[in-house]
């Protein structure tokens, strides 16, 4: 008989995930995601500027930035605003979440723009920065729409479709998508990212207290190819897409 977790899932099962869009008032795009207890605000801004290195290349940028509030967690945490700069962990989650979306635009279409996705942890109970990514290409991709919605660009420059899940190995057994207890306890930890049509953005994996087979490596890919799947369902069905952007996001398969 097949040993189920603690929640009653299978190895292979996402927790409870949903999408809530236009959260923020003010925001050009914004997105509100559960997934188990992680609650994760992601809210993306439109600016007619780039980067220094970017100016006079036609070019836009995609960027973000990550922080949990003070009782995200178990035990309260000062906010990083009162030590003046992000902590080691921020700085490298907001680089993945940065990184990641990127890859779902194309940029030289994007214009001279900036859209910077602020990624808020409301409550963390594991998978906050693959979380963060699912959501933010959600908010990214509404503040594409404002774009074009507003006749700032003629199409959306859309060239992937973007998620992220977290895989690891607990008590020698591969499980999808770590909650806290599970992560803290896992001998292997890997987040992927990748795009709808399964080619990977992203793949950290770490003996974080063991080690892991070639033939483990390969069970990881394919519990979080399928979850990757299902949660870009879960997108596209949060986004409510109209037959023009159904046929945008095939293309991008």
């Amino acid at each position: 008989m097949e040993m189920l977790r603690d929640d009653g899932r299978r190895a292979e099962g996402l927790r409870p995930v949903s999408f809530e869009r236009g959260v923020s008032r003010y925001a050009e795009g914004s997105a509100l995601v559960s997934w188990g207890h992680t609650r994760v605000l992601c809210a993306a801004s439109v600016e007619d500027k780039v980067p220094p290195f970017l100016r006079g290349s036609g070019s836009g940028w995609v960027t973000a930035e990550y922080s949990m509030l003070p009782r995200a967690t178990h035990q309260r945490s000062p906010r990083e605003i009162s030590k003046g700069r992000p902590n080691a962990r921020s700085s490298e989650i907001q680089r993945l979440i940065g990184r990641s979306l990127r890859a779902a635009v194309e940029l030289p279409k994007l214009g001279e723009r900036t859209i910077t996705i602020d990624c808020d942890v409301l409550q963390a109970d594991g998978g906050t920065r693959t979380a963060s990514i699912s959501a933010g290409f959600i908010a990214l991709f509404d503040a594409l729409r404002w774009l074009r919605k507003n006749e700032k660009l003629p199409s959306i420059p859309l060239k992937n479709q973007i998620a992220a899940v977290s895989v690891g190995k607990v008590a020698g057994e591969v499980m999808l998508d770590l909650c806290y207890e599970e992560d803290s306890a896992a001998e292997v930890d890997a987040n992927l990212v990748m795009t709808g049509g399964g080619e990977f953005i992203e793949l950290q994996g770490t003996g974080e207290g063991g080690s892991f087979s070639y033939a483990e490596l390969a069970q990881i890919v394919e519990f979080g190819w399928s979850g990757i799947a299902e949660i870009q369902k879960m997108q596209r069905d949060a986004l409510e897409l109209d037959e023009a952007e159904r046929e945008l996001f095939k293309k991008c398969e």
